[in-house]
């Protein structure tokens, strides 16, 4: 799984780095993103309800977000 650390970045950076990302994974990779944002809470589910990633979990760390995405696979889970 890869990780991406996020942290100290502002809205939109924490989604379009994480689009990104998600563009350079195979189907059904998975990718960790750490964030502090608090627009990220926002921002990264709805960008996985709209390219249809699978949001896995989300997480609080400290004062930080924790989101795993699973890429999206040819049959849309």
């Amino acid at each position: 799984m890869r990780e991406l650390d996020l942290r100290g970045l502002r809205c939109p950076l924490p989604a379009l780095r994480t689009r990104r990302c998600l563009a350079d994974l195979a189907a059904g990779e998975r990718v960790a993103v750490l964030c502090d944002d608090p627009l990220a809470a926002i921002d990264i589910p709805h960008l996985c309800r709209e390219e249809g990633h699978a949001l896995e979990a989300e997480e609080t760390q400290g004062t930080a977000k924790r989101f795993v995405v699973m890429v999206k696979t040819a049959d849309g889970l």
